[in-house]
């Protein structure tokens, strides 16, 4: 069990907390990470590019001189490839990126990026994360006093609409709950803040 310091809201050493070595004590797998990244970035994309070929493109359907006699090479439509305004040749037509990995190497990257932050120092947690109203200012100075000022993912065990809204306007600045997270986030997010509810039920669910 790793022990972590317990912040409050102001950046003051509460208590100790013992999290278990395996969500956040492992030895991180950075083949299995990488995966995990791929995966997520390449199912992000739209895939919603597209070049019209040679038949869909308006025109071209007399042919533009005869085929002999002519002295110029054969030519059957104005839109082939090679004719301005013809056709794209092998472009890009709308598809699916997306692809699914298996559920344990999904399981073993979380924890190898949430293992990642815990030995790089990057992980902080939080006894309660709560915001009282919808105000940016409260974010903000809750941030600035526990480090996490440049760039932050704040991990909550349910979702608080206050602070999801009173984070959103914070730049480099992300919130997600403990069931909703993934690798890519965790790795890029900055500083780890974690709510002690939620690195509890993070431990319920994969220790």
């Amino acid at each position: 069990m790793a022990k972590f310091d317990v912040l409050d809201m102001n950046g003051k050493k509460v208590s100790t907390v013992e999290l278990s070595d395996a969500v956040f004590g492992i030895t991180p797998n950075e083949k299995v990470m990488h995966a995990a990244v791929v995966n997520f970035l390449a199912n992000q994309r739209q895939g919603t590019q597209s070049t019209k070929t040679r038949s869909e493109v308006s025109g071209g359907g007399r042919k533009p001189w005869r085929q002999k006699g002519t002295g110029r090479a054969r030519q059957g439509s104005t839109r082939s490839p090679q004719w301005t305004h013809g056709g794209v040749a092998l472009g890009p037509k709308p598809r699916d990126y997306s692809y699914r990995l298996n559920k344990k190497v999904k399981r073993l990257a979380l924890l190898s990026a949430l293992s990642s932050k815990a030995q790089s120092g990057d992980i902080i947690v939080i006894d309660e994360l709560k915001a009282a109203e919808y105000k940016t200012k409260t974010v903000v100075n809750m941030l600035t006093a526990i480090g996490a000022d440049k760039k932050a993912l704040i991990v909550t065990s349910a979702v608080d609409a206050k602070l999801v809204k009173s984070a959103a306007n914070i730049p480099g600045v992300k919130t997600a709950t403990a069931d909703s997270i993934n690798t890519y986030e965790v790795l890029n997010g900055g500083k780890f803040v974690i709510s002690v509810d939620a690195a509890k039920k993070l431990e319920e669910v994969f220790a």
